[in-house]
Protein backbone atom coordinates (compact mmCIF):
# COMPACT_ATOMS: atom_id res chain seq x y z
CA UNK A 1 0.00 0.00 0.00
CA UNK A 2 1.21 3.54 -0.69
CA UNK A 3 0.42 6.64 1.58
CA UNK A 4 -1.36 7.91 -1.42
CA UNK A 5 -3.75 5.30 -1.41
CA UNK A 6 -3.60 5.47 2.41
CA UNK A 7 -4.64 8.97 2.15
CA UNK A 8 -7.43 8.62 0.09
CA UNK A 9 -9.16 5.74 2.59
CA UNK A 10 -11.99 6.72 4.79
CA UNK A 11 -11.93 6.59 8.38
CA UNK A 12 -13.10 3.31 8.20
CA UNK A 13 -11.07 1.90 5.96
CA UNK A 14 -7.85 3.76 7.41
CA UNK A 15 -8.23 2.34 10.62
CA UNK A 16 -8.94 -1.25 8.83
CA UNK A 17 -5.39 -0.58 7.20
CA UNK A 18 -3.08 0.67 9.88
CA UNK A 19 -5.42 0.37 13.19
CA UNK A 20 -3.41 -2.63 14.49
CA UNK A 21 0.19 -1.00 14.75
CA UNK A 22 -0.38 0.59 17.77
CA UNK A 23 -1.20 -2.78 19.68
CA UNK A 24 -5.28 -3.52 19.85
CA UNK A 25 -5.55 0.59 20.42
CA UNK A 26 -7.02 1.15 16.65
CA UNK A 27 -8.19 4.67 18.64
CA UNK A 28 -4.77 6.16 17.60
CA UNK A 29 -5.48 5.84 13.81
CA UNK A 30 -9.02 6.90 14.32
CA UNK A 31 -7.74 10.23 15.81
CA UNK A 32 -5.05 10.61 13.25
CA UNK A 33 -6.82 9.95 10.24
CA UNK A 34 -8.06 13.87 10.30
CA UNK A 35 -4.49 14.68 9.35
CA UNK A 36 -4.97 13.34 6.12
CA UNK A 37 -3.07 14.12 4.12
CA UNK A 38 0.26 12.83 4.82
CA UNK A 39 3.10 13.67 2.50
CA UNK A 40 5.05 10.35 3.70
CA UNK A 41 5.41 7.26 6.24
CA UNK A 42 6.80 9.88 8.28
CA UNK A 43 4.26 12.54 8.53
CA UNK A 44 2.36 9.45 9.54
CA UNK A 45 4.24 8.10 11.92
CA UNK A 46 4.39 11.40 13.42
CA UNK A 47 0.99 12.14 13.68
CA UNK A 48 0.09 8.80 15.36
CA UNK A 49 2.82 9.10 17.87
CA UNK A 50 0.99 13.00 18.46
CA UNK A 51 -2.29 11.30 18.84
CA UNK A 52 -0.64 8.82 21.63
CA UNK A 53 0.81 12.08 23.12
CA UNK A 54 -2.27 14.05 23.25
CA UNK A 55 -4.11 11.22 24.78
CA UNK A 56 -5.34 11.39 28.53
CA UNK A 57 -2.50 9.25 30.77
CA UNK A 58 -5.26 6.32 31.34
CA UNK A 59 -5.12 5.81 27.71
CA UNK A 60 -1.75 5.79 27.39
CA UNK A 61 -1.58 3.28 29.94
CA UNK A 62 -4.25 1.50 28.18
CA UNK A 63 -1.95 1.61 25.44
CA UNK A 64 0.97 0.08 27.13
CA UNK A 65 -0.88 -2.63 28.51
CA UNK A 66 -2.02 -3.32 25.40
CA UNK A 67 1.27 -5.40 24.43
CA UNK A 68 2.06 -9.16 25.50
CA UNK A 69 5.07 -9.92 27.71
CA UNK A 70 7.88 -10.74 26.05
CA UNK A 71 8.19 -14.61 25.72
CA UNK A 72 4.47 -15.14 26.75
CA UNK A 73 3.45 -18.57 25.34
CA UNK A 74 -0.46 -17.56 25.21
CA UNK A 75 -1.78 -16.09 22.39
CA UNK A 76 -0.83 -13.12 20.95
CA UNK A 77 -1.48 -10.57 17.67
CA UNK A 78 0.39 -12.08 14.90
CA UNK A 79 2.45 -9.08 14.69
CA UNK A 80 3.65 -9.13 18.23
CA UNK A 81 4.56 -13.15 17.43
CA UNK A 82 6.50 -12.63 14.48
CA UNK A 83 8.50 -9.92 16.06
CA UNK A 84 9.21 -11.89 18.74
CA UNK A 85 9.87 -14.89 16.82
CA UNK A 86 12.75 -13.08 14.82
CA UNK A 87 14.42 -11.82 18.47
CA UNK A 88 14.58 -15.97 19.19
CA UNK A 89 11.92 -15.50 21.91
CA UNK A 90 9.96 -18.44 20.83
CA UNK A 91 13.00 -20.85 21.53
CA UNK A 92 14.71 -19.99 24.58
CA UNK A 93 15.87 -22.73 26.98
CA UNK A 94 14.29 -23.55 29.78
CA UNK A 95 16.23 -21.83 31.86
CA UNK A 96 16.10 -18.32 29.65
CA UNK A 97 12.10 -18.99 29.55
CA UNK A 98 12.09 -18.75 33.31
CA UNK A 99 14.30 -15.79 33.73
CA UNK A 100 12.08 -13.97 31.17
CA UNK A 101 8.94 -15.13 32.93
CA UNK A 102 10.71 -13.57 36.56
CA UNK A 103 11.82 -10.28 35.25
CA UNK A 104 8.30 -9.64 33.46
CA UNK A 105 6.85 -10.31 36.70
CA UNK A 106 8.86 -8.37 37.99
CA UNK A 107 8.30 -5.96 35.71
CA UNK A 108 4.92 -5.63 35.71
CA UNK A 109 4.80 -5.43 40.15
CA UNK A 110 7.15 -1.98 39.67
CA UNK A 111 5.37 -0.43 36.97
CA UNK A 112 2.13 -1.97 36.41
CA UNK A 113 2.76 -2.40 32.75
CA UNK A 114 4.35 -4.96 30.41
CA UNK A 115 8.09 -4.91 29.78
CA UNK A 116 8.02 -2.79 26.23
CA UNK A 117 10.84 -3.59 24.29
CA UNK A 118 11.25 -2.76 20.45
CA UNK A 119 12.79 -6.27 19.63
CA UNK A 120 13.25 -5.97 15.58
CA UNK A 121 17.06 -6.30 14.66
CA UNK A 122 17.50 -7.61 18.44
CA UNK A 123 18.81 -10.97 19.98
CA UNK A 124 17.20 -12.41 22.80
CA UNK A 125 19.97 -11.70 25.00
CA UNK A 126 19.60 -7.92 23.69
CA UNK A 127 16.30 -8.35 25.46
CA UNK A 128 16.91 -10.06 28.59
CA UNK A 129 19.54 -7.63 29.16
CA UNK A 130 17.44 -4.59 28.91
CA UNK A 131 14.64 -5.92 30.77
CA UNK A 132 17.11 -6.29 34.38
CA UNK A 133 18.72 -3.05 33.42
CA UNK A 134 15.50 -1.18 32.73
CA UNK A 135 14.12 -2.45 36.04
CA UNK A 136 15.74 0.02 38.19
CA UNK A 137 14.74 3.26 36.15
CA UNK A 138 12.35 5.49 37.82
CA UNK A 139 8.60 5.04 37.21
CA UNK A 140 8.93 7.95 35.16
CA UNK A 141 11.50 7.48 33.36
CA UNK A 142 10.29 3.97 32.67
CA UNK A 143 6.83 5.54 31.58
CA UNK A 144 8.59 7.41 28.21
CA UNK A 145 11.21 4.48 27.89
CA UNK A 146 8.36 2.38 27.31
CA UNK A 147 6.59 4.95 25.01
CA UNK A 148 9.08 5.28 23.09
CA UNK A 149 9.39 1.75 22.31
CA UNK A 150 6.10 1.46 21.50
CA UNK A 151 6.65 4.32 18.64
CA UNK A 152 9.41 2.24 17.67
CA UNK A 153 7.46 -0.59 17.34
CA UNK A 154 4.77 1.56 15.23
CA UNK A 155 7.10 2.74 13.24
CA UNK A 156 8.51 -0.81 11.99
CA UNK A 157 5.26 -1.86 11.57
CA UNK A 158 4.24 0.70 9.20
CA UNK A 159 7.33 0.49 7.33
CA UNK A 160 6.55 -3.22 6.88
CA UNK A 161 3.01 -2.63 4.67
CA UNK A 162 3.36 1.19 2.99
CA UNK A 163 5.34 1.51 0.02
Amino acid sequence: MTIAELNSFDCTRFVEAVGWVFEHSPWVAERAWMARPFADLEALHAAMKAEVERAQPEEQLDLLRAHPDLGTRARISVASAEEQAGAGLDCLTPEEFERLQHLNSAYRNRFGSPFLFAVKGSTKYDVLDALERRLDASPEEEYREALRHVYRIAELRLRDIIL
